[in-house]
């Protein structure tokens, strides 16, 4: 309760049932560790409890402040989040009330903060069919067991939309750490949904490659450029050597009739992709850091 060590307090009480006094007798010594303040709390506490034990001034039984929240009103909020994560500190505020307990918002994040369940921004995944969910488990299996050399020589590429201006979509879910992904806590997104950029970019494993702003609205032919100009680039400066690999996702530019025969007549090795799982694409990572720096600059 006074954050200083128990064999200081067991002192001053020894001192004090033997002598009656806690001050400091003349002579040089050591600094005060205790303030005057905290000097008389223990004396307080020494004579209203002499059997307060050597080295401890533990707080007694009905002293403190009354828990805000009965147990089972913690475990009624614990219930509830983990249902519907994406319910809001005030509509459990409101649900409270009206079996008669009254509490803050922030009373109610504390206590599921003290739970292990914390706001979050739900994490952005594609909308899954069972049939692409299917095809991301044989993927996942057919290359679970691929060597890391494997990994350290694919090139990752992709496209984003980077927001110029104001803050990023600010909803939340309440979960535990390590549960960004479970499909309850993530926010389903279709696509093609001022003030934003279009890019290209990649990376492996050795760092990142080349950047590039793509320009007005991409087809295949622009796309095919944007390869052209970075990609043999980016793996001869990350050293991805002879036996590189490069990914891509299924977006329609990347696999049209004109894409498919400009990638085989350059002979690239292609990664193998499930449909609609661009977020199993690792430069996602990047991505996200780079539209955080942007949103608090």
């Amino acid at each position: 309760m006074l954050n200083i060590p128990r064999e200081t307090i067991g002192s001053i009480i020894r001192k004090f049932k033997a002598k009656g006094t806690v001050e400091t007798l003349p002579g040089r010594g050591r600094k005060k560790m205790l303030t005057s303040t905290a000097v008389r709390y223990l004396k307080r506490r020494v004579e209203k409890s002499p059997r307060v034990a050597k080295g401890t001034v533990e707080t007694l039984p009905g002293r403190g402040r009354k828990k805000m929240l009965t147990s089972t009103a913690v475990r009624y909020l614990k219930r509830r989040v983990e249902k519907s994560p994406r319910v809001t500190a005030e509509e459990l505020r409101k649900d409270l009330s009206d079996v008669g307990t009254e509490v803050s918002a922030q009373t109610i994040r504390g206590t599921l903060r003290n739970e292990g369940l914390h706001a979050k921004t739900p994490r952005r995944t594609p909308l899954l069919s069972p049939k692409n969910k299917k095809s991301r488990l044989q993927y996942a299996k057919s290359h679970v067991d691929k060597p890391q050399k494997f990994w350290d020589s694919v090139l990752w590429t992709d496209e984003t939309k980077l927001e110029l201006f104001g803050p990023m979509d600010q909803r939340y879910v309440w979960r535990r750490k390590n549960k960004a992904y479970e499909e309850k806590n993530t926010l389903p997104t279709v696509k093609h949904g001022g003030g934003s950029i279009m890019l290209w970019g990649c990376f492996a494993s050795a760092g990142t490659g080349k950047l590039q702003r793509v320009q007005g609205t991409m087809n295949s032919l622009q796309y095919q450029e944007i390869l052209d100009d970075n990609v043999m680039q980016s793996v001869t400066n990350l050293r991805l050597g002879r036996r590189w690999t490069f990914q891509q996702d299924n977006d329609p530019k990347h696999t049209s009739k004109s894409t498919k025969a400009w990638l085989q007549i350059k002979g690239w090795n292609i990664l193998e992709w499930p449909s609609q799982s661009p977020d199993l694409n690792l430069i996602e990572n990047l991505w996200w850091d780079l539209k955080k720096a942007v949103a608090v600059r």
